[in-house]
């Protein structure tokens, strides 16, 4: 049993923040340009590294609880007022992690103006410096525009950020930003095509080294962010990861492998981070361009995991679950050859909890419907038709692991949504 997993913590967020930027050209870098001014402007404070660290990691997922495109375009406001909502959701979604935890509470705040001083407490909790300089950063970055050229802004963005004054920003991190903005090499980083080099070169994340009971924790951190977006998918991952692990388990797999599978559901579906919840969410049919759209998220989710090595198996696993043995699926056109028995099992995993798990505009299939669908696409080279009859040998069993799996994900849901309850108002 493999006792440890190594993650270079950088790579991962820098391609999160890439997977939320995705939803939409417009947001192009703009997690890593508020990192960037964060990690700029705490530097000039001279905070401690620990420190620069974490306001780092919460800068390029400081929108993560803004879930729908709709509400990711009003974040792009200088005005904008309401995102205490997403702010909370953000640090829910987060919090459960312990290497992020810290990050979670800059994030929390990170819509909470100055207001002269009023801004040190938030419904009775005390605002770290953190979330304050996430508050000007963002501000910077959202005035800046990207069909100009930017070291012809800079006096425009200063006065902008002088007049808004201690009504949202702490006037001595409105002084640090001000030191910063006469040097041309800050503005030139900001929109530059290496930004992400620039920020790995700054940052000081270590790896972070987990065993499996930590990995299962960081996985299912991902399936929070992927699933709780919506109640329309609010159980999807845990469902697909029961599955899995339980087909795994009849196909013959060790215990390690098992613990794999379960760990691939959760993360299978980390590219649709990049879809927006208007299609997530749509219960009709799709049109083409929609349909196209959520074709891109494995391919996302495989991109998101590559470069994290000790995931490999995990990522293919994941990231083939709409890879089909014909050679028909996507986003690679794998054939069977090209699968591996974890992808395979995956794949199956993945249609039987879509057809099975009850969605809130429909009851999930019965058991002889299931079947005939598997059936089908078995017989016509799409999924492994052995792995359909360990489904139809014991799908009471199987079944019976995705609802309990699905039911305990239902209440976390439930506890996640009244945790929110009247803070993000």
């Amino acid at each position: 049993m493999k006792p440890q997993y190594r993650i270079r913590l950088f790579d991962f967020l820098n391609c999160l923040s890439d997977i939320l930027d995705w939803i939409s050209p417009v947001l192009n870098d703009h997690h890593k340009q508020v990192a960037l001014i964060s990690l700029r402007i705490a530097d000039t404070l001279e905070l401690p590294v620990v420190e620069q660290n974490e306001i780092v990691c919460a800068g390029i997922l400081h929108d993560i609880g803004a879930i729908s495109l709709a509400e990711r375009m009003e974040t792009l406001k200088f005005e904008y007022a309401n995102g205490k909502a997403h702010a909370e959701m953000g640090y829910q979604l987060i919090n459960i992690f312990e290497p992020m935890r810290r990050a979670a509470e800059l994030i929390r705040f990170h819509h909470t103006p100055w207001a002269g001083g009023q801004g040190r407490f938030s419904n009775g909790w005390q605002v770290p410096l953190g979330s304050r300089i996430l508050v000007l950063a963002d501000h910077i970055a959202l005035l800046i525009r990207r069909d100009q050229g930017i070291l012809g802004q800079t006096e425009a963005i200063k006065a902008r950020i002088i007049e808004a004054g201690d009504a949202l920003f702490e006037p001595r991190l409105i002084e640090a930003f001000l030191e910063l903005a006469d040097k041309e090499y800050f503005w030139l980083d900001l929109v530059s095509p290496l930004i992400s080099k620039q920020l790995e070169q700054s940052v000081r994340l270590e790896s972070i080294h987990m065993n499996q009971r930590e990995l299962l924790s960081f996985s299912s951190l991902i399936r929070r962010m992927i699933d709780f977006r919506s109640p329309f998918t609010a159980t999807h991952s845990s469902g697909v990861s029961a599955t899995a692990e339980h087909l795994g388990m009849l196909a013959g797999l060790n215990e390690y492998e098992c613990f794999e599978l379960k760990v691939a559901g959760y993360l299978h579906d980390l590219g649709k981070l990049a879809i927006p919840a208007e299609i997530l969410e749509k219960p009709g049919k799709l049109t083409d361009d929609e349909f196209n759209l959520m074709r891109g998220h494995t391919f996302y989710t495989f991109r998101a995991l590559e470069p994290i090595e000790d995931l490999s198996a995990i990522n293919k696993y994941g990231s083939y679950h709409h890879e089909r043995l014909d050679g028909t699926g996507y986003p690679f056109r794998l054939k069977r050859k090209d699968l591996p028995l974890g992808s395979r099992l995956l794949a199956v995993a993945d249609v039987f909890t879509a057809l099975t798990e009850d969605r809130p505009y429909r009851k999930g299939m019965s058991n002889e419907q299931t079947i005939i669908v598997l059936d089908k696409m078995g017989a016509n080279n799409k999924l492994d038709p052995e792995i359909i009859e360990l489904v139809k040998a014991n799908h009471e069993s199987i079944n019976q692991a995705r609802i309990i799996a699905q039911e305990a994900s239902r209440e976390e849901y439930r506890n996640f949504l009244s945790q929110l309850g009247n803070l993000a108002d």
